[in-house]
């Protein structure tokens, strides 16, 4: 039987949510034992291990303080100035040992936790990509460490922790990120309406109309073209991690529609963030 905190998070969050988000946690901290080189490099990076790991104890804990209701400053919503902050952040904070930051991502995810049971499910906050409910933030959240938590899987050597489950909870913050990472310079002139099917999961709608994106729960009703991907390798195309390339070699995507060629144009209009 469920405790009333947990109650208490399964009525504010999605379900599944809160356990992806303490789960991810646990399992990016088991990467980090007392034997692991920190010092190795992150492949296609230009961080190492240390690095990828204390950004992550970092980022939770801003997102539990987001969540609790407490204002931070951390760049201007933009990727380029995210990853600037970033690397302020970094410079000042010196940790770089596996076990306390094992340690600090899974107490700051727990602490994210707590913060959403403490709140009102309506509450909007401010996080560094704009406004969110707890519930986007989470998804956020998870986001986040999924892209890091990959990251540091493939230095170890080790399996990583991105699962359809855990793609399907990560896309109410995608939906909502998409139009706010938008590159302009790729969207200008561009008119489009895309249909993006997960397979065996999620479908919506991606609109493109000279500079601005919208993005729509379902597909529109006449597509320009239609992508259907593999959910894992959705989540890495779109958190820079994967080549479409590689994944349309390997029958990871599908496209097809009135204009299918403007199916390798779709990845280039977003700028991870």
């Amino acid at each position: 039987m469920a405790s009333a905190a947990e109650q208490d998070i399964r009525d504010t969050l999605p379900d599944g949510l809160g356990t992806a988000i303490r789960d991810t946690a646990e399992e990016i901290a088991a990467l980090l034992h007392p034997d692991t080189d920190m010092t190795r490099p992150i492949p296609g990076s230009e961080w190492n291990v240390g690095e990828a790991a204390a950004h992550l104890a970092q980022a939770n804990e801003l997102m539990a303080d987001v969540a609790a209701g407490h204002a931070r400053r951390y760049g201007d919503g933009t990727p380029q100035s995210l990853a600037a902050a970033n690397e302020r952040a970094l410079a000042e904070f010196e940790e770089r040992g596996a076990e306390p930051l094992a340690a600090m991502i899974v107490a700051q995810a727990a602490a994210y936790l707590k913060a959403v049971r403490d709140s009102t499910a309506d509450e909007t906050v401010l996080t560094p990509l704009g406004p969110m409910s707890p519930a986007v933030l989470g998804s956020y959240l998870l986001t986040h460490m999924l892209g890091h938590g990959y990251d540091l899987a493939r230095a170890l050597g080790r399996p990583h922790m991105i699962n359809r489950a855990r793609v399907e909870l990560t896309l109410p913050f995608m939906l909502t990120a998409m139009p706010r990472v938008t590159d302009t310079a790729r969207t200008t002139g561009l008119t489009a309406r895309y249909a993006i099917r997960l397979w065996g999961g999620t479908r919506f709608g991606v609109t493109v109309a000279d500079s601005a994106v919208s993005v729509d729960a379902q597909p529109p009703t006449r597509s320009d073209c239609t992508i259907a991907t593999e959910p894992v390798t959705f989540l890495l195309m779109a958190l820079g991690r994967r080549n479409q390339w590689h994944a349309m070699a390997r029958g990871h995507i599908l496209t097809w529609g009135r204009k299918p060629w403007l199916a390798p144009r779709f990845p280039s209009l977003f700028t991870a963030p």
